[in-house]
């Protein structure tokens, strides 16, 4: 039996400690979709079309992960691409408390799509895509923590302001 698997996020950037989780699923599973969610309720540094290009780019080197991009309700998206498997990072304990209560929320709504925890390498563990923006916003150097192409569209969005 193939494992399709979903990486769900925002990525709004992409960081190293995500590509991380992707290169550690990639490797244990047949098939990574890494699900760029709209996120309409958050105010993004990146359109859904530029989150979804950057991901692409930077995870092109793994010949078993593709990424969409998508709106509404996670469990909808995982039904529609037949994937009863979620990726799920965890930095921190907040993180495994909001996570266990989406992952009981998900069971409810899907019974039988499970959840994946995993850990970012110790590297990445204070990194969030929060704080990326927010050093890239006050001018620091973002170089450690995300890939090339997202650091080209940081520093280009950076420009336009």
């Amino acid at each position: 039996m193939a494992n399709k698997v979903i990486y769900p996020g925002t990525f709004d950037p992409l960081t190293n400690g995500h590509l991380d989780i992707i290169q550690r699923a990639a490797s244990m599973f047949d098939e990574v979709i890494i699900a760029v969610a709209a996120s309409p309720s958050k105010n993004t540094m990146f359109t859904l079309e530029e989150r979804v290009e950057l991901v692409k780019q930077a995870t092109q080197q793994f010949a078993n992960v593709s990424t969409k991009g998508f709106s509404g309700l996670l469990v909808d998206f995982a039904r529609d691409e037949k994937a009863n498997i979620l990726i799920r990072g965890l930095r921190t304990t907040v993180d495994f408390e909001y996570e266990f209560g989406l992952t009981t929320m998900y069971r409810r709504l899907l019974p039988g799509l499970e959840s994946i925890f995993l850990t970012p390498a110790e590297e990445y563990a204070f990194l969030s895509s929060t704080i990326v923006r927010e050093v890239a916003i006050h001018g620091g150097n973002i170089d450690a923590f995300v890939p090339q192409v997202v650091h080209q569209a940081i520093n280009a969005k950076m420009a336009q302001k």
